[in-house]
Formats: structure tokens, sequence, C-alpha cells
């Protein structure tokens, strides 16, 4: 069963990157990285980490996700414009493909042997995670949240039109 799961959501994972990829929409691309997001949660989850599953849910596919939506959206962004890519990417992109693909094929076949790793006694619960996470960590955490903050008051600040000092569009009366 863990099996067909995994090669499910895999598929979904790799399905969703490359739709990413392939799309000229900025919104649809989103929401493919959505996808691609709560693909990976499940896979976590399947890992028994259900802590960065929820993690992944929450902060991925909910808040950077609709953070990136919104400044898309207020930026107005159209279609892109296709290119046929620069020489430079075309004459380095394949070699460097080329070289990834054989130190991952070196690697898998050299952890043939190798025999699997046991789970050790001192897994960290998530309850244990919370407590050093929301006590010891909370000026980090809540820094990170108030920098977030910062950069969607940043987006919105450039997507208002030119010659509006006041949050009012130019032209319009009251």
């Amino acid at each position: 069963m863990h099996l067909i799961l995994f090669i499910v959501f895999a598929g979904l994972c790799l399905a969703g990157a490359i739709n990413l990829l392939l799309q000229t929409h900025p919104i649809n691309s989103a929401l493919s990285l959505v996808v691609v997001m709560s693909s990976l949660a499940v896979l976590y989850l399947m890992l028994g980490a259900e802590f960065l599953a929820a993690a992944q849910i929450i902060v991925y596919a909910g808040a950077i996700m609709v953070l990136f939506t919104f400044v898309v959206m207020l930026l107005n962004a159209g279609r892109e414009e296709r290119t046929l890519g620069s020489r430079a990417a075309k004459a380095l992109g394949l070699p460097a493909v080329a070289v990834v693909l054989s130190v991952i094929a070196t690697v898998i076949l050299k952890a043939q042997g190798l025999e699997p790793v046991a789970l050790s006694d001192n897994i960290t619960s998530t309850t244990d995670l919370s407590k050093v996470l929301f006590h010891e960590l909370l000026l980090p955490f809540e820094v990170t949240s108030v920098l977030i903050l910062i950069a969607i008051l940043g987006a919105v600040a450039l997507a208002r039109p030119a010659g509006d000092e006041h949050g009012r569009r130019t032209g319009v009366e009251k």
C-alpha cells in the first residue's frame, strides 16, 4: 500500500513540477506549485514526519503560496513571453544535466550493497518539537512573521500606480 501511495504522490509531485515549468500564466504556475507542496506533505506523512507534513501544508502550501499569488495579482502580471533561451544556457545546460544524472546514478549504484538503517528510539515527538518552537524559539518565529508582513506591504507599495502618494488611484475624484 505504501509503495502505491508513494508512486501516486511522487508522480503527482513530478507532474506538478513539470506543469509549473510549462505554464505561461503565473497564477497557473503558482497553483501547480501548490500541488507540488501538497504532494510533498503527503510524502513526509508517509515517512512518519507528521510535524514536517503539517508545516509543509501550513507554511508553504498555505502562507507562502498565498503570498506568491497576491504578489502576482497585485503586479498584474500577464502571460510570459516565450523566448528561445540564451546560447550559454543551451551550451551549459545539457552537460550540467548529464553530470548531475551521472552523479545520481553513481550514488545509487554504490548504495546497492548497503543495509537499511534502523530507526532509533530517540524520535522527537510533535509535542516536544512544539514546546521548543513556541517557548525557546518564539522570538525568531515572531520575527519571521513580521518579515513576511513587511514583504507583503512592500509588494503592495510596489504595485501601487505611479503618482499615488495617499493610496488613491490617480484620476479618480471623490
